[in-house]
């Protein structure tokens, strides 16, 4: 007999591989055993001290705005302007996102801004399988 109940649960995967999602989404990059550079990538060797072995450590969800631009072209489909930025997250590693919540005006962006890690899905498959990436907002909305 086959099951004809249809699954109702909502199927989610992370964009990349270093999102963990669940009850409290964050990054995790891969740590040097050595010298302790953070890499998001699969290394064989350390570009720092050349170490080769690696454990996954988990990031804060908060950081400071390094540093951002304000893009006004994309590819077809996708809307711009919008704004990349460099994140240094509260103890160690930086990333590059997009910093959403904000007026894409650099007059209204602060560098050093506290910033928090925010997730949000970008398309679903024919499965209905939702893929779910990240950016960083203000923590401290205006």
């Amino acid at each position: 007999m086959t099951d004809t109940t249809a699954d109702t649960a909502t199927k989610t995967i992370a964009m990349v591989d270093y999102l963990e999602l669940g009850d409290e989404p964050h990054l995790v990059a891969q740590a040097c055993t050595t010298c302790g550079a953070l890499y998001f990538d699969r290394r064989n060797a350390c570009a720092s001290c050349e170490g080769r072995t690696f454990e996954p450590r988990a990031l804060a969800t908060t950081g400071k705005l390094r540093t951002f631009s304000i893009i006004h072209r994309s590819a077809p489909g996708l809307p711009s302007p919008y704004t990349s930025a460099v994140v240094d997250l509260d103890g160690g590693g930086s990333i590059k996102a997009n910093l959403l919540g904000v007026d894409d005006d650099p007059a209204k962006i602060t560098l050093n801004m506290a910033v928090r890690l925010v997730t949000f899905p970008v398309g679903t498959d024919d499965d209905g399988t939702t893929a779910i990436a990240f950016g960083f907002e203000p923590a401290e909305k205006k």
